[in-house]
């Protein structure tokens, strides 16, 4: 009885993962007999219980890149920066393109109107590009470090921070609504609580993958910490800036959560 239960709810899930999948990268996801809506929004009621999960296939091109190039000995700094352009290639620059927009809009607008306004404009302005290039070269400092410790550090990191990070994007759709009566975020349903705390869940568990390389448990906790922190930050900076949230505000959220884990896994590196 329990496995036909169990069967009963696959169908469900691997329609949710597949709808994240579609949702958030840029890989060629075939249509699959199970999803009862293949084209529609994704559905952030529900689906995003499988986001932890989805993240984490996300980003298996850049962590097979980030192998390979290491395999043949290319320095580190060169690994990083194909792992990095791997990773943004799958992804479409859909995360930094909002955290562009973010920026430009907070930093450039003098009323709510004309924040939304800015962060509706395709055009990337100085501050947007200042935020980019900021997000880039942590990044990729980041990956240059977790190299330096090990290849396999490196890779379960990039695991992890791909399922946590795309969760803490999710902490502006909850704790806020929707800034403007269109676009992504207002279309998308808010997370329920169930689904929002399973993924919550989840990205906990991908973000302690480090410890399978033997990263210290507590640094791995502190990216944790260090992750949902720059979440909730984000959150309140777009609740005073514009009383509410966008998808790019979530991608901002992501952005800066990616950053931050990586910088709880690197806590005291440079004393060593």
């Amino acid at each position: 009885m329990e496995f036909a239960k169990f069967a009963q709810r696959v169908p469900p899930l691997a329609a949710d993962l597949v709808a994240c999948l579609r949702f958030y990268s840029r890989l060629p996801v075939p249509v699959f007999k199970f999803e009862p809506a293949p084209h529609a929004m994704l559905d952030f009621s529900r689906a995003i219980r499988m986001l932890p999960l989805a993240g984490a296939l996300i980003a298996l091109p850049a962590m097979v890149v980030m192998l390979l190039a290491a395999r043949v000995g290319l320095p580190g700094a060169l690994v990083a920066g194909l792992t990095l352009a791997a990773l943004i290639a799958t992804t479409g620059v859909f995360h930094e393109d909002g955290l562009a927009d973010t920026a430009d809009g907070f930093g450039g607008g003098g009323t709510i109107a004309r924040k939304l306004e800015i962060m509706k404009d395709s055009r990337i302005g100085s501050y947007g590009s200042a935020a980019l290039t900021l997000a880039l070269i942590l990044r990729w400092s980041a990956l240059v470090a977790l190299l330096q410790t090990s290849t396999a550090t490196a890779g379960y990191a990039l695991i992890g921070v791909a399922a946590l990070s795309r969760v803490a994007g999710l902490v502006p759709l909850v704790q806020l609504p929707p800034a403007r009566s269109d676009g992504a975020a207002y279309a998308a349903q808010k997370p329920s609580t169930d689904a929002f705390l399973l993924s919550v869940l989840g990205a906990c568990i991908f973000g302690l993958l480090p410890v399978l390389a033997g990263a210290a448990l507590w640094r791995c906790a502190a990216g944790l910490l260090l992750a949902a922190s720059a979440a909730l930050i984000v959150t309140a900076i777009s609740k005073r800036q514009i009383g509410g949230q966008t998808g790019d505000v979530a991608g901002a959220a992501q952005q800066a959560s990616e950053i931050a884990y990586f910088c709880g896994l690197l806590v005291g590196f440079g004393l060593a």
